[in-house]
């Protein structure tokens, strides 16, 4: 759902979708976000999310972007970043903030850590798919 507030946002709580004008609208994070994004933004054709996820085990998902590439940056913890590509596995290892990863477009990915991570995701939302790991 689009939020009205007035500047600054926090962005765990209130995500940005890029919209293909180059324009920017804040959301609020909410249970029904996802639907929300499909509905208000025309199934997500040609926009980006900008998000935040805090987390301290690994992803019960693998995800995918048929759409894009996603960028994938380390703000805190450490992470293990495992993308399935032309039948191999890659895994790119976050340790120092600032680390980022590019995942690419059409690869399956999830990510494994123990420990309090915070990642910042730039990701392409058309066609977001998740499968349990």
């Amino acid at each position: 759902m689009m939020t009205t507030r007035r500047m600054p946002f926090h962005l765990p709580s209130t995500f940005l979708v890029l919209r293909p004008d180059q324009s920017a609208t804040p959301v609020d994070v909410t249970p029904s976000l996802y639907e929300h994004l499909d509905r208000d933004f025309a199934g997500f054709r040609g926009h980006w999310l900008v998000s935040c996820f805090s987390f301290d085990c690994d992803w019960p998902t693998w995800e995918i972007h048929p759409a894009g590439d996603e960028f994938v940056y380390l703000l805190s913890g450490e992470a293990t970043m495992i993308v399935r590509r032309d039948g191999a596995e890659d895994r790119v290892h976050l340790r120092e903030p600032g680390s980022y990863v590019i995942v690419p477009k059409n690869c399956r990915h999830t990510a494994k850590t123990t420990v309090p991570t915070v990642m910042l995701f730039v990701t392409p939302g058309e066609g977001t798919e998740n499968k349990p790991v």
